[in-house]
C-alpha cells in the first residue's frame, strides 16, 4: 500500500498528519492536568500486575523497542507515563523527558540509558524518603517507528509478601505500593491493563486490587500473560477451552472486549554484549510476530482444531496492541466534544485566579492590609460562633470525629483501672461530630461515665490504719476513719476525670480553627498569601483555647479539693434523718446477729457522728430514746440493765478494741460509701457548670476582644513582619508567573480541540488508526 493512497476520500498523509495533532493535544493536555492538577479528563491505558507478572515485558513489547527496568516492580517508585507516537521517519526511538521543574511547554531530549539514570537517581532518592513511593508521574514522550499511538503508564509491579515479622519491611513496601496503584484506578478516565499471570481463572491475584475500584470491570482489559509457558500444561483440550473462554461465572462483570487477552514475549535483551539475543530493536519486534506465530499454532495442536476468527483477535501482542490502539482512539473522538466545554471553563476560572492574584498585588499597603486584617478578624469569629451554634456546611467526612476518634486524637475517661466504658453505649456514638455538637457529646459522656463510678473496695487494713490514735485519747473513732477513707477514695478516683475533660474539650475547640478557615475559603473570605498573619492569628486562638482551659480545670480543682478536705455531713446526706434512718436500718439487723447494737459504734460520745444522736424527734432524753430502742417499748429495770451491760460490752470491743468486727467494718464501709456518692455527685454537676462557664462561653464573651487587642498590637509592630510583605510580593510574582503559564497553555489547548472538532464535523467520520501503514514486514494491522 502506498502512502499516497486514499482512505475514504481523504489522502494517507492528510489523515495522518490530523491523527498526530489530536494524539499531541491528548498528550499536551495529560501534561497539564499533571502539572497543575486540574481536572481533566485524558483517556490513557494504566498497567497493573504484580512483579512476577510479566509487566515490563508487555510494557516493551508494546512499545516496540527494549527499555530495560520499566516498571520493574520496586526498581521504579514513580508511575511512568509514556506518550507514544508513531513516526515511521524515526528509526530510533526518540525521546523527550518532561522535567518537573522546567517550562511544562518544554521537554528535554534524551536517550534511552540518561532517562533510565535519570529514573534510577529518582529511585535512590525515594527510598531514601519516608514515602518510599510518589504518585507524581514520570512523564516520556517517545516517537519510533514500531511505537503504536499509545499513552501507557506503567505502575510499580504489586508485591505480595509473605506474611511474619521478618517480612514487615516488604509488607509495608507492599501497601505503599498497593495504595499508590489505587489512587492511580480512581480516575475513572483510564483504561486498566490487568495483568494476570495464571492458568486458573478462579485465581484473582492483580483482579482482586482492580475490582475494589473497578467492581464491574467496566473500564478493565484482562491479559493472561506467558501464554507459550501454560500452553503445555494443559493436558486435556478441554482445559484449553475453558482457559481461552472462561465462563461467565468464573470472570464477573463486563469487562472491555468480552474475554481476555493472552500474551507471550521472547525472553533476550537488545545489545551488542555477548549476553544479547538481539542485536536491533527489529529483531526483537520480528521475534514477538514469531512467538504469535508459534503460540497459534501450539494451541490448535492442544486443541485439535483450528482457532476461529474471535479467539484469533485474542492471541498476541500485535492484537492486544490494536485492541488498544483503537479503543483509546475511540475515547479520544468520543471526548472532544466534551473537553471543549471543560477547557472554555479552566480558561476562565483560571483568568479569575490571574485577575485576583493582580488585585492583591495592588492592595499590598498598610492601610488596605490593616483593613484586611480587621474584616478577616471579624469573619474568623463569625465562623467560630456558626460552628458552636451548629452547622452543616462543613463537610462531616472531611471534619467529622466520630467517639472513636475523638477518644484517640483527644485522649479517653479512662478509670484508674485502666478499662474504658464501650463508646457504643454513648448516645451518636458512631456519629462524626464537629463544632457545638461534638462539645455535647463529650460532656454526655464525662457524666455518663462519671456518673456511673462506684466506690472502689475498701480493705480491712485501709480501716485498720486510718483509725490512728486521736490527740485526746486512744479510742477508735470509726466516724472519721469513714471520711478519712472516703476523701482518700474520691480525690484519686475524680482527680484523673478532672484533667481528661479538661485535655477532651481542649481537642474540641482547637478543631474549630481548621474548620473555621475551610468556611472561610469555601466563601472567599480567606486572607491567602497571609501565612506569617494567619499563623499569628492560629496562634493566639490556641494559647487563649489552652490558657482558659487551663484556668478553668484550676477552677474545678479548687471545688474537688475544698470537696475533698472537709465533710459536710449535709452535703452528703441530704438531710441528718436520712443519715439516721440509713444507720437505724443498719442496726436493726445486727441486732438480731449479734446482740449488740453497732449503731452506737458510730454515735459513741467520742463520735463525729454524736450530733446525729442527740437530735431530738421530742423531749426525750438521749437515753431514753436509745434504750426504748434495745428494749422494745419496755421501761422495765431488766431490760435497762441488760441494756448497759451491752452498751458496755459494745464499749469495749469498738471503742477500747481495736480488733475490726464485721459490724464496724460494715459501719465505716455504709458510711464511705454514702459519702463518696456525695462527693461524686457534687464534683460532677460543678465540673460540668465551670466547664461551662468558664471554658466554653469565654470563647464567645471575651475571646472577640482578645483577639481585636493582639490585632491591634500586632499592627503597631513592623507591618513588613506581620504581613511579610516583601515576601509577599515575591509569592504573588511566582504565582502569577505560574498562571499566565496555565493559560497560555489552556488557551493553546483550546484552540487545538477547536480546530480538530471543526474538522471532525466537516468530514463526519475519521479513518480509524489501523488503517494508517506502518514500516513492518506483516501487512497487517499492527
Amino acid at each position: 500500500m502506498e502512502e499516497s493512497e486514499e482512505a475514504g476520500g481523504i489522502p494517507m498523509e492528510v489523515e495522518l498528519e490530523k491523527q498526530w495533532r489530536l494524539y499531541e493535544a491528548y498528550n499536551e493536555l495529560h501534561s497539564l492536568a499533571q502539572e497543575f492538577e486540574t481536572p481533566f479528563e485524558s483517556p490513557a491505558v494504566l498497567v497493573v500486575g504484580h512483579q512476577t507478572d510479566g509487566k515490563s515485558a508487555l510494557v516493551e513489547a508494546l512499545m516496540g523497542f527494549q527499555f530495560n527496568h520499566v516498571g520493574g516492580g520496586t526498581k521504579t517508585r514513580r508511575p511512568i507515563t509514556l506518550h507514544m507516537k508513531y513516526n515511521p521517519l524515526c528509526h530510533i526511538p526518540l525521546c523527550r523527558l518532561l522535567l518537573s521543574d522546567s517550562d511544562p511547554t518544554l521537554s528535554q531530549e534524551m536517550s534511552l540509558q540518561q532517562i533510565q539514570a535519570y529514573i534510577e537517581a529518582e529511585n535512590l532518592r525515594l527510598e531514601r524518603d519516608p514515602c518510599q513511593f510518589s504518585t507524581k508521574e514520570i512523564i516520556i514522550k517517545v516517537e519510533y517507528k514500531n511505537c503504536p499511538n499509545l499513552t501507557i503508564i506503567d505502575t510499580p509491579g504489586l508485591i505480595a509478601p509473605a506474611p511474619g515479622r521478618k517480612n514487615r519491611a516488604l509488607q509495608s513496601q507492599g501497601r505503599a505500593v498497593e495504595s499508590l496503584v489505587r489512587a492511580k484506578m480512581q480516575h475513572k478516565e483510564l483504561i486498566i491493563l490487568c495483568l494476570e499471570d495464571c492458568s486458573d481463572w478462579s485465581n484473582a491475584t492483580t483482579r482482586r486490587v482492580v475490582m475494589q475500584i473497578d467492581p464491574e470491570l467496566s473500564r478493565t482489559v484482562i491479559v493472561s500473560t506467558k501464554l507459550d509457558t501454560k500452553i503445555p500444561q494443559f493436558a486435556r483440550s478441554s482445559d484449553v477451552e475453558v482457559f481461552l473462554s472462561p465462563p461467565a461465572c468464573t470472570l464477573d462483570g463486563f469487562l472491555l472486549g468480552d474475554s481476555p487477552f493472552f500474551t507471550s514475549v521472547p525472553s533476550g535483551r537488545v545489545g551488542s554484549g555477548h549476553d544479547s539475543v538481539y542485536r536491533t530493536n527489529d529483531e526483537f519486534k520480528q521475534s514477538i510476530s514469531l512467538r504469535e506465530v508459534e503460540d497459534v499454532k501450539s494451541l490448535e495442536e492442544k486443541l485439535g482444531r483450528t482457532l476461529s476468527k474471535r479467539e484469533m483477535s485474542r492471541i498476541g501482542v500485535s492484537k492486544l496492541r490494536s485492541f488498544l490502539e483503537e479503543l483509546l482512539w475511540k475515547r479520544y473522538m468520543d471526548s472532544v466534544p466534551m473537553i471543549i466545554p471543560l477547557l472554555e471553563k479552566e480558561y476562565h476560572s483560571t483568568t479569575r485566579k490571574l485577575n485576583e492574584i493582580n488585585r492583591e498585588l495592588s492592595t499590598l499597603d498598610e492601610v488596605k492590609l490593616k483593613e484586611k486584617g480587621r474584616a478577616f478578624h471579624d469573619l474568623f469569629l463569625t465562623k467560630l460562633s456558626l460552628l458552636l451554634k451548629g452547622t452543616v456546611v462543613a463537610p462531616p467526612d472531611k471534619f467529622g470525629e466520630t467517639l472513636q476518634d475523638e477518644r484517640i486524637n483527644g485522649g479517653a475517661f479512662v478509670a484508674s483501672d485502666g478499662v474504658q466504658f464501650p463508646h457504643k453505649l454513648i448516645p451518636n456514638a458512631g456519629m462524626r461530630l464537629y463544632g457545638g455538637a461534638q462539645y455535647h457529646r463529650a460532656m454526655a459522656e464525662f457524666r455518663f461515665v462519671v456518673g456511673g463510678i462506684k466506690c472502689p473496695p475498701i480493705t480491712r487494713e485501709e480501716i485498720v490504719n486510718a483509725c490512728g490514735v486521736e490527740d485526746i485519747h486512744d479510742g477508735t473513732n470509726y466516724s472519721r476513719t469513714a471520711c478519712v477513707i472516703a476523701v482518700a477514695k474520691a480525690r484519686d478516683t475524680f482527680e484523673p476525670f478532672l484533667h481528661q475533660l479538661g485535655g477532651r474539650l481542649l481537642h474540641i475547640l482547637k478543631r474549630l480553627l481548621p474548620i473555621s478557615v475551610y468556611l472561610l475559603q469555601k466563601d472567599g473570605e480567606y486572607l491567602s498569601g497571609h501565612e506569617v498573619f494567619l499563623r499569628r492569628v492560629a496562634t493566639a486562638f490556641n494559647n487563649f483555647a489552652e490558657t482558659t482551659e487551663r484556668a478553668c480545670r484550676d477552677k474545678c480543682m479548687e471545688d474537688l479539693i475544698s470537696t475533698t478536705r472537709y465533710v459536710t455531713w449535709s452535703l452528703h446526706n441530704k438531710n441528718r434523718a436520712g443519715l439516721r434512718q440509713f444507720l437505724d436500718s443498719f442496726g436493726g439487723t445486727e441486732q438480731s446477729n449479734t446482740g449488740s447494737n453497732p449503731l452506737f459504734a458510730g454515735n459513741a460520745p467520742d463520735s463525729s457522728l454524736g450530733s446525729v444522736a442527740y437530735e431530738k424527734q421530742d423531749n426525750k432524753p438521749r437515753e431514753d430514746v436509745k434504750l426504748s430502742h434495745l428494749a422494745s417499748g419496755t421501761d422495765s429495770s431488766s431490760s435497762i440493765q441488760a441494756t448497759e451491760t451491752k452498751l458496755a460490752d459494745l464499749l469495749d470491743s469498738t471503742l477500747w478494741n481495736r480488733r475490726l468486727a464485721p459490724s464496724s467494718e460494715r459501719i465505716v464501709y455504709a458510711l464511705v460509701q454514702q459519702i463518696f456518692h456525695g462527693i461524686r455527685e457534687y464534683f460532677l454537676a460543678s465540673a460540668e457548670l465551670k466547664f461551662n462557664c468558664f471554658l466554653l462561653m469565654p470563647v464567645v464573651d471575651k475571646l472577640p476582644a482578645l483577639l481585636r487587642e493582639d490585632l491591634e498590637s500586632a499592627f503597631e509592630d513592623d507591618m513588613d513582619n506581620i504581613f511579610d510583605i516583601t515576601n509577599l510580593q515575591h509569592s504573588l510574582g511566582l504565582r502569577k508567573r505560574d498562571t499566565e503559564i496555565e493559560l497560555k497553555r489552556i488557551k493553546r489547548l483550546k484552540e487545538k480541540f477547536r480546530q480538530i472538532h471543526e474538522q471532525l464535523s466537516s468530514h463526519q467520520v475519521m479513518t480509524k488508526p489501523c488503517t494508517i501503514p506502518r514500516s513492518d514486514p506483516d501487512p497487517k494491522c499492527y
